[in-house]
């Protein structure tokens, strides 16, 4: 009897320091974490599609609606990395310049790789516009109006290379196939580091435009001349304006315009709870090498926006596609739901808080490079592999433009020198007789 009552104490404490090892919790920054919580949770393929089948699908909803979708594939490389981005392009009225005419949206999604989500609202968003599928309460006859006078580009996963090792398991991966941040990638304020900077979030690449996919962007941009641009992410729910890299916002009228947009989408669709402001004043942190920073800066669009669709605060730090996703399926349909139709209120909107068309071209400058670069992609995409030989030539081009304008410096100023000579050289002749 003895021996079994030895045998029981025995199981039961290993039955208890079992359990308690399972609660066991620490403190970590003053918050406690479970040890031994369960995994993380792993991509629901029965909500999500992975990569190749939502281009899949994109591709199928542009050739059942080739009249108002249109498809492209835009490549670019360097030092062995290769890139490819897929571009949908919505435009009811066909022609160079019918778009250029037309008020212009580019949208981006999937820019990190972790962020699901976004890609989903892409798909959504095109479905909606090819009428496959349908806003509640939607006047589609008001729509069609509206968006008669748009053309919008869709970039629906822009980081595909990072999507891919998201997949393959690295479900906190943000960064694209080579360790960089594509959202650290660009020119404004590139390169500086805050002191709380951790290279796996924010590795901001070796220069500016060091990546093909922040190449393409860029070319896409410079072509396309945006008068809306949305960067779209996940993480928490905020509709954020210029700057990330300081704590402050544009002045006057384009503040005025922007943040008016933003409390009504806010006020329609997030039932005030999204956080509105300049990125680096309401994230908390500052950051350098934006997107948005870019297109507001450089290459002067009037709107330029970067919007949170979707945060759990109440995840694990180690479980990044709850962190960044919806997990189940009421909370996967109210995101796309409610963020759909707040891009279709901005589709709306946008163009009168504008003046319908703004001329953009009196006040937009670029460089040389970034103008050429974005006139030959813009060739590229339109006349396919003819136009190859001019990608060839870049470098060429550049060379005889910047000879060019260097000679006409010269001689106008060889010509000033010879007037401003002979002023001087001039006999002086007396007005009066001698």
């Amino acid at each position: 009897m003895a021996h079994l009552f030895s045998l029981s104490s025995f199981l039961l404490s290993i039955t208890i320091c079992f359990f308690a090892r399972s609660q066991v919790l620490v403190f970590v920054n003053g918050q406690t974490d479970n040890l031994t919580q369960r995994s993380p949770i792993p991509i629901n393929y029965d909500l999500y599609h992975s990569s190749s089948s939502l281009l899949e699908e994109i591709k199928a909803l542009v050739h059942r609606h080739p009249d108002k979708l249109t498809m492209e594939t835009m490549q670019a490389g360097n030092k062995g990395y290769n890139a490819e981005l897929t571009v949908v392009t919505y435009c009811q009225g066909r022609g160079e310049s019918d778009e250029r005419s037309k008020f212009r949206i580019l949208l981006s999604f999937g820019q990190h790789g972790r962020e699901l989500i976004t890609s989903e609202l892409a798909l959504r968003i095109l479905s909606i516009l090819s009428e496959e599928q349908f806003l509640p309460s939607m006047d589609r006859a008001s729509l069609n109006s509206t968006l008669d006078k748009l053309v919008i580009k869709v970039v629906p996963m822009e980081n595909l290379n990072g999507r891919k090792l998201v997949e393959a398991g690295d479900l906190c991966e943000r960064r694209n196939g080579r360790g960089v941040d594509l959202n650290r990638n660009w020119s404004v304020d590139w390169g500086k580091k805050e002191k709380d900077y951790d290279p796996y979030e924010e590795n901001p690449g070796t220069a500016p435009f060091s990546e093909p996919e922040t190449q393409i962007m860029r070319k896409l941009a410079l072509s396309f001349d945006p008068h809306v641009w949305v960067n779209v992410h996940s993480g928490m729910e905020a509709l954020f304006m210029p700057y990330d890299h300081k704590n402050t916002t544009p002045d006057g009228l384009p503040l005025q315009r922007m943040k008016l947009l933003l409390e009504e989408v806010n006020h329609l669709h997030c039932q005030k709870r999204c956080m509105i402001g300049s990125g680096g004043g309401s994230v908390g942190y500052l950051a350098h090498g934006t997107a948005t920073d870019y297109m507001y800066d450089i290459a002067r669009v009037p709107m330029a926006f970067t919007f949170e669709i979707y945060g759990d605060g109440t995840a694990s730090s180690k479980d990044c596609f709850q962190m960044f996703n919806p997990t189940d399926l009421s909370h996967y349909n109210r995101v796309l739901n409610d963020w759909s139709a707040s891009f279709f209120t901005i589709f709306k909107l946008a163009p009168y808080q504008l003046g319908e068309l703004p001329s953009k071209a009196s006040d937009k400058w670029v460089s040389i490079d970034e103008y050429l670069d974005g006139y030959l992609m813009e060739r590229r995409n339109r006349y396919g592999k003819k136009m190859e030989v001019l990608e060839l030539g870049m470098q060429e081009i550049r060379t005889y433009f910047r000879l060019f304008l260097l000679s006409s410096v010269l001689l106008l100023f060889m010509f000033c020198s010879r007037i401003s000579k002979s002023k001087c050289t001039r006999p002086i002749v007396s007005a009066m007789p001698l």
